[in-house]
């Protein structure tokens, strides 16, 4: 059984505060990522987050992991030149939060190579810390048609 809420009400203000508060974070996430600024990128995660990309061979299971990956990626002359996050859709159930949208990014995947435009979707699921803020748990990421808008 559905049941809705009346327009205004406490639950859909609480919801539209906390897909704000959870779109904050996701900009910060992608302007961090967009300027190859790692401490701050990887600050938007949990320790425990787990990672699923269609470019690794395996789930990353922690955020360690993920900068490992990342460390060995720069090492061979990896960079993200920019980043650009489109068709945004925040759905909150409680503390947790899934982001889902369509990124467009510029990196340079390795030393002298040339610069590549990468569309891609992904989802992060966030969770709200007791602290009250937002980190992501989980990203997945897919390769997506170069048509999409993003």
């Amino acid at each position: 059984m559905t049941t809705s809420q009346p327009s205004g009400s406490d639950d859909e203000r609480d919801a539209g505060r906390t897909r704000e508060q959870v779109l904050a974070v996701a900009a910060v996430c992608v302007r961090a990522f967009g300027d190859h600024d790692t401490a701050a990128y990887f600050a938007c995660f949990h320790p425990s987050a787990t990672f699923l990309f269609h470019s690794t061979d395996r789930l990353l299971g922690s955020r360690a992991a993920y900068e490992a990956e990342w460390a060995a990626w720069v090492a061979d002359g990896f960079r993200v030149l920019s980043c650009r996050s489109s068709e945004q859709q925040v759905d909150v159930w409680g503390a947790t939060a899934v982001l889902t949208h369509r990124v467009r990014t510029e990196v340079r995947p390795a030393a002298g190579a040339a610069v590549e435009v990468q569309h891609e979707r992904e989802t992060i699921v966030f969770r709200q810390e007791p602290d009250g803020r937002w980190l992501g748990v989980h990203e997945h990421l897919s390769g997506a048609p170069a048509t999409d808008p993003a």
